[in-house]
Formats: structure tokens, C-alpha cells, sequence
């Protein structure tokens, strides 16, 4: 096993960043606490690209990561609302750290 970082990118307008970083936190921060594995979440905002923001997940592994199922991911996104936004979603293994 080793750690493993997602890193999704949402498309969110500057005028809107801060009610939907509220929402996201609440809504989805809150599931994940209480995922086995879940370690640290992040938000990134690009200070090149204002209306996009990157968050960043860590894992103890990614088997507990894919332990969340589509219909828990399915179930928190609904709790999103109208705060809901598309991703595009990446991945890293740490392989070596300090």
C-alpha cells in the first residue's frame, strides 16, 4: 500500500468561489471524514486562473479510496445542489517522501 493524492479541478466562477468553497466543505469535506483512509483535503486557487479551483485529497491508499462507492459519490453530490460542478480528476502514488 501507499499514499495516494486526488487532485480534481473545478470550473468555478470568482464571484461564486467562496459561497461554493462553503458548500463543498460543508457537503463534502464532511463525507469524507468519515471515510476510512481519508487523511487531508486542500483547496487550491490559481492565481493565473481565477475561476477554476483544484482540490487536492489525501489517502492512506488506494484501496481505501476506491472503498467509497459510486452510489456514496452519487449521494454526496446531490447534497451539492445547485453547488455542483463538473471535475476532471487525476491521481498520484507517493512513492518517495521525507
Amino acid at each position: 500500500m501507499s499514499q495516494v493524492i486526488e487532485l480534481l479541478r473545478f470550473e468555478v466562477s470568482a464571484a461564486d468561489r467562496d459561497a461554493w468553497l462553503e458548500v463543498e466543505r460543508r457537503v463534502w469535506t464532511g463525507f469524507l471524514k468519515t471515510v476510512p483512509g481519508f487523511q487531508r483535503k486542500e483547496a487550491w486557487i490559481d492565481d493565473d486562473e481565477p475561476d477554476a479551483v483544484t482540490v487536492v485529497i489525501w489517502w492512506e491508499s488506494r484501496e481505501q479510496w476506491y472503498a467509497v462507492t459510486a452510489e456514496q459519490c452519487a449521494a454526496v453530490d446531490r447534497e451539492m445542489g445547485e453547488w455542483l460542478r463538473p471535475c476532471t480528476m487525476r491521481s498520484w502514488r507517493v512513492v518517495c517522501a521525507d
